[in-house]
């Protein structure tokens, strides 16, 4: 009977945390590292597309394989998407080393180099899609089903409390750890260093302490994260799913960020540790503002930023006009 009742009082708890740090994904995971313990929580039993999280799972079973990262793969046209058309900037014909493949799918997200991934794994793709069905079964997510490494297909779905167990697993691989946490990086194509970024704006931004990073976003998923961060001395894994535009997913991020070192949640206004385009667009969603008016805000900058409210918000960067001080000569 006691035991039901602690149980009732930490499901309370952890409920009345949840309602007191605004989200705007529709499904959140955080989890502390070193005790497993449930920081905050939002619907992590739902299942939903993933996106491009997708690519955690493929790296993994890559490694597993222990392929040469030497290796040189010819990115093919089988390996372009032709499922939703997204843009790659890795052109076909394109020869390069497994490790920086890999480099491409999980800094840059690239669909293609992901796609080569599986294409190029011992046995092919038939082969490739049993050692994920392995190491799902493997790492006890039940609620998983990945069907290609890309992340493209909305039939790969799973929830939050099936993730936060993925980016644990991903997290002891220090190859996917190095190359998730690169805010950016050189590739030789074709004999040409090309740089990429990565998708995840906070990895590499001030104040941020990130283990794991990894983006996600097709229609269907809408705007996807799971990323470790140490904050206050507390290292803590996040899954946020459904979000619907970057701006939640990175004040969302922000809050989580905020909840574990013991700050008050934002509701849209402007962080210093914030860059200024996400924070201008947090700011457009905010309800404090009139959708009628436009919210002027001061940057650090001294400049001043002017977001129109509504469904097309858009930021207007005004330059601070200065004094103008005339001097006039007298006549002698």
């Amino acid at each position: 009977m006691i035991k039901k009742m602690l149980a009732a009082v930490l499901l309370t708890l952890s409920s009345a945390a949840a309602i007191a740090v605004p989200f705007g994904s529709q499904s959140v995971l955080v989890v502390e590292d070193d005790t497993g313990k449930v920081l905050l929580e939002k619907n992590a039993g739902a299942i939903m597309p993933i996106a491009s999280l997708t690519k955690l799972m493929t790296a993994m079973v890559i490694l597993d394989a222990k392929q040469d990262m030497n290796e040189l793969i010819e990115i093919e046209r089988s390996d372009v998407d032709m499922l939703k058309h997204s843009t790659s900037r890795v052109p076909v014909g394109a020869s390069i080393p497994r490790g920086d493949v890999l480099q491409l799918a999980l800094m840059s997200s690239d669909n293609r180099a992901a796609a080569s991934l599986g294409r190029t794994y011992p046995g092919g793709v038939p082969a490739f899609k049993a050692a994920v069905r392995r190491k799902i079964v493997a790492l006890g997510m039940t609620n998983t089903v990945i069907e290609e490494p890309t992340g493209l297909s909305p039939n790969n779905r799973s929830t939050a409390a099936d993730l936060v167990k993925m980016a644990n697993a991903a997290s002891r691989y220090r190859e996917i750890t190095d190359r998730t946490t690169d805010a950016k990086n050189i590739i030789n194509i074709n004999g040409r260093g090309v740089e990429y970024h990565n998708t995840n704006r906070l990895v590499g931004a001030k104040g941020w302490d990130v283990g794991l990073s990894k983006t996600g976003y097709t229609q269907e998923a809408g705007r996807c994260l799971i990323m470790s961060i140490k904050a206050a001395g507390k290292n803590a894994t996040m899954v946020l799913l459904n979000a619907g535009a970057s701006s939640a997913r990175v004040l969302d991020a922000l809050n989580i960020r905020r909840y574990i070192s013991g700050e008050e949640a934002s509701n849209g206004r402007i962080a210093r540790s914030t860059p200024i385009r996400a924070a201008s667009r947090a700011v457009s969603r905010s309800p404090r503002f009139s959708a009628s008016a436009p919210a002027i805000i001061k940057a650090s900058s001294g400049r001043i930023v002017k977001v129109k409210n509504g469904p097309r918000a858009k930021l207007q960067v005004v330059p601070v006009k200065k004094k103008v001080v005339v001097l006039r000569k007298r006549r002698h």
